[in-house]
Formats: structure tokens, sequence, C-alpha cells
């Protein structure tokens, strides 16, 4: 059976925001509700799932059967299965059931034979709002995050006559992120371990040989090795950044809210900690290479907790072979400033990272996503973050005056 092409959402895109919204949200499903549930929600999607092309068992199997597509009813299933807890998944379930037009406290089977297109259409409709409002475009935006010097920055300030504000707008909030990153992370990629190579060469002209690094150790070495290092958002910083009214005030965009809403209905309230600010804040961020920040940033990278290793050891772990991306796989402690005075990154957010990552490689939409970044030819994509994420979407549907910028 074909795969159902991608429904122009301009139709039905309202309707299923209002169904994923979490205000004034029902009591959470019983044990009994939620077994019926899943019962019917997993005789649904593996129904279809079969149908598309199956799994992919492991991360070096090849694409599914349809390359040029993603298998949605995986995508729905796998979305549904890394949700982090009941809540969500409870979450999860009234939006797709509503959305399928099925009732959740229906004891009887669904007839899968009369009511076949209907659902099939339905599902596809329903993987392709969170493909296009939310998997898209973190992949799409996964290139680099903006890296600002907070040296350069308040040099400018300075020479204008002005004082060093608090850091206020996004570049500034970034600058002073990655120093606050580098400070945490003593400088190095938490990969690979290389030395900053700015700070390496500021501290070799203070002190030459006898330069140390953060632990006091001899800088100079000859197993030394140094990197440009960048910083580095957990989850993306685009998620949260406003739009431009026509009065010239700042909003989050239709586009913003909805990839919210999904990423609420994977962890229901992790929203609210990246709302703003909070985005910039150092919990969200890691010191990376330029490559590995790259890698990262297009989810082929992502962090595995070691049990009983404790709270910040992490099996760093890629679904690229191993020549593709250097030092991976890797066992790393993530770096602690003394009294937590700068925050460790967020093992809530890196689990998140990893969730979204398994289900992109897993049904096919990462490699889906890059055929039609690829396929665009988008010579122009900023490398800064600010790519109108919403514009290649339209474009791919056919919608292109409903263009948001990201």
């Amino acid at each position: 059976m074909d795969p159902v092409p991608p429904s122009p959402h301009h139709r039905h895109q309202a309707s299923l925001e209002d169904i994923i919204l979490l205000s004034d949200e029902p009591e959470p499903l019983d044990a009994v509700q939620r077994g019926r549930a899943e019962q019917k929600f997993y005789h649904i999607v593996r129904h279809f799932e079969a149908a598309e092309g199956g799994t992919r068992s492991n991360s070096n199997s090849n694409s599914n059967s349809n390359s040029s597509q993603y298998n949605r009813p995986l995508l729905v299933r796998l979305t549904y299965e890394y949700a982090r807890s009941r809540e969500s998944q409870d979450i999860f379930l009234r939006a797709l059931f509503h959305s399928l037009a099925l009732s959740l406290n229906d004891q009887d089977d669904v007839d899968l034979d009369r009511n076949q297109e209907q659902l099939r259409a339905a599902l596809s409709l329903f993987a392709d709002y969170l493909f296009d409002n939310f998997f898209f475009p973190l992949r799409a935006s996964s290139g680099k995050t903006p890296q600002l010097s907070p040296l350069v920055h308040s040099a400018i300030q300075r020479a204008q006559g002005g004082e060093v504000r608090e850091f206020l707008g996004t570049p500034e909030r970034i600058a002073s992120l990655r120093g606050e990153c580098l400070v945490r992370d003593r400088h190095r990629c938490v990969i690979s371990r290389q030395f900053d190579l700015d700070e390496a060469k500021r501290r070799f002209k203070a002190d030459g040989s006898n330069a140390l690094d953060d632990d006091g150790d001899p800088l100079m070495t000859a197993d030394s090795k140094f990197a440009h290092l960048e910083v580095a958002h957990i989850l993306p910083h685009s998620l949260t950044k406003m739009g431009s009214e026509a009065d010239g005030s700042q909003s989050l965009p239709p586009s913003k809210k909805a990839a919210l809403d999904i990423l609420n209905m994977f962890d229901k309230g992790v929203a609210h900690f990246i709302e703003g600010n909070d985005i910039d804040r150092p919990r969200n961020a890691i010191t990376l290479t330029q490559q590995h920040h790259t890698s990262f940033g297009c989810f082929d990278i992502f962090f595995e907790p070691v049990p009983g290793q404790g709270a910040h050891t992490y099996q760093i772990r890629s679904f690229l072979p191993p020549l593709f991306i250097q030092d991976i796989p890797v066992v790393r402690t993530l770096f602690l400033t003394e009294n937590r005075s700068i925050e460790p990154p967020s093992a809530r957010f890196l689990a998140l990272h990893r969730a979204i990552a398994h289900i992109l490689h897993l049904s096919g939409a990462g490699d889906y996503a890059q055929k039609i970044l690829r396929d665009r030819e988008w010579k122009d994509t900023r490398e800064d973050g600010s790519t109108e994420l919403g514009y290649l979407v339209a474009l791919r549907l056919g919608e292109r005056s409903s263009a948001v910028h990201t």
C-alpha cells in the first residue's frame, strides 16, 4: 500500500492545534481507560506501520522501503513511546483519538476493514502535523547556535561610552552563555575533551610553556589537542524566537506555539523551562567542537545515561558509523562547577534530545527532512539560526503565502 501523501495542512492545522493545546485538560486516564486506549492504539498503528515498510531494527540499518517518504504510523508510535511520563502519553492518546474521531471509552474493537481508508488518512494527517510543526523545523534549524563573543560586545559598549549592561537581547545572552559554558566545561569539548584554541593561545602568550589548563595540569603537552569550541543548545534556541508584528511588537509565531505544544506533549510542563530567556540558560547548553556541534544539532549524536554511574555520566553515541564522527562512542562524565554556581546540562533536556534523535532516525523522518532540504538547494540558508523554516515547510506543501519567519 502506498503511503498517503502529505495533506495540505491549512485545512486542518487549527483543529489539531486545539486538540494538542494543554489548557483546561481533563483528568489523567485511569488504568482501565489507558489499557483500552493503548490496545486500540497499537492495533491501529502497527497495522498501518507494516503497510508502509516496517521498522529499522538497529542504528546501522538502511532507510525503510519507501526512502522518499517516512513511515508515518511509526513516527506516531515512537512519539507516544518516547513520551516521558504517563501524563504526557495520556495527552497524546487524547489528541490522537480525537483526530481519528474515535472514543477513548468505546469498548468495541476498531473495524479496520470498514474504516481503513478513513483511519489511514487521519493517522497520516496527525503524523504530518507532528512532522511539519515539530520534527522538520527542529531538524532544519539544527545547524548551529550563533557564536558571539562577550568580550567583543562589552568592548564595543565601552568604546561608545556606555556601561556594560546586563545581557538582555538574544545575541548578548548567547555571548554570556558561551562564556559560562566554557567556564563550567573547563574550556573543553564535553565529547572530545579538546581544549579551546583561543583560550589556549591566550594562556600561552601569558605563561608560555608553563601555561596550565583549568585543572592545574600542563596545557602544552605532546598529547594536547586544541579546537575552536562553540556553545550548542540542547533544545534549539529557535523554538522560542519571537516574531515581529506589524505594530513593531514581538510575539511568538503560531508555528512556534504549535512546536511548544507538541514538545509539552512529549514531556508535560517542559516548555515552561525554556520560555523566553530561559532557552539560553547553561542547563540548555554544552560546549562542543564545530564538528560535534553540527552533528549534535542534526540529532546524529545523542547522550544516553550510564546506569549506576551517577547523574551526569553518559554514553555518547551516534547513528552514523564511527568513521563519520570522531571520538564516538565514548563514555563521559560532564563537568560541574563548585557549588553548582553554573547550572549543569539538564538530564531532562538531554533525554528529550535523545528521544527526538531516535524518532527521526527510526521512522525515516530525519532522512526525509534532509532530502527536502537538499532538494530545495537552499543556498541562502543562514547558519546563524535565522533560516525561515516556516517558509521551507510552506513551499513543500504549496502554501507559500502562509510562511512564517523563524
